[in-house]
């Protein structure tokens, strides 16, 4: 394998297992800043969740668990289809590779539809914080704090979501023209990363706004 480092290792690296690790070590430095980042929001929830937790049962009772379940099957799923994109580059197989990339664009797209789905569903009632809030219920401000928390956080969850899935069609396009093989397979374990951990976080987010002390109703 010697001979094809030269197209794949940068000038700055000795090897491709140097390069390897710099590029695995920088990708572990990022996903601790975003850590960090859903990390702020888990604190304020715990802080507010145990100053009025009346409040907050109240809240997550107006929230879609249904669609919020099928959501955690369809992005565990992906994790799966990720995981095998991942080996596929690594075992030269470019034509499950891209398969396996779609598969999990196709995942990514059904989670952030059938939360358009749930987020259409809080606009119809009112209950996005703002001056239309509508709350006929106990604890209006309260609840309109845990309604904030909520869409600040499968919000940034989105978001990432999102630029999951470019990152990933654009990935699409690479592998067509075989830029991924048993060697240059590091962007896809970094992106493959970068995807568990959003799927990480949704572990996260699921019991503490969707499981809190209720029923299907």
């Amino acid at each position: 394998m010697a001979h094809n480092q030269p197209s794949v290792v940068a000038p700055y690296f000795r090897d491709i297992d140097q390069q390897r690790e710099a590029n695995t070590l920088g990708m572990w430095v990022f996903l601790a800043t975003e850590v960090m980042f859903f990390g702020g929001l888990f604190m304020a929830y715990t802080v507010y969740f145990f100053n009025y937790p009346d409040a907050f049962h109240e809240g997550s009772r107006e929230l879609n668990l249904i669609l919020a379940s099928i959501n955690t099957f369809v992005l565990l799923t992906s994790s799966l289809t990720m995981a095998l994109a991942v080996r596929s580059a690594q075992t030269d197989n470019r034509k499950w590779l891209i398969i396996f990339l779609i598969a999990t664009i196709v995942l990514g797209l059904v989670f952030l539809g059938l939360k358009g789905v749930e987020y259409g569903e809080k606009f119809q009632h009112h209950l996005v914080p703002g001056p239309h809030f509508e709350w006929d219920g106990s604890f209006f401000y309260e609840v309109q704090l845990f309604f904030g928390l909520y869409f600040a956080t499968t919000g940034l969850h989105a978001l990432h979501m999102i630029i999951g899935v470019g990152v990933l069609t654009y990935f699409v396009f690479k592998a067509f023209r075989g830029h991924f093989t048993s060697v240059s397979y590091d962007p896809v374990e970094m992106v493959g990363l970068y995807w568990h951990f959003v799927d990480i976080a949704w572990v996260f987010i699921f019991p503490l706004y969707y499981l809190i002390d209720r029923t299907i109703q």
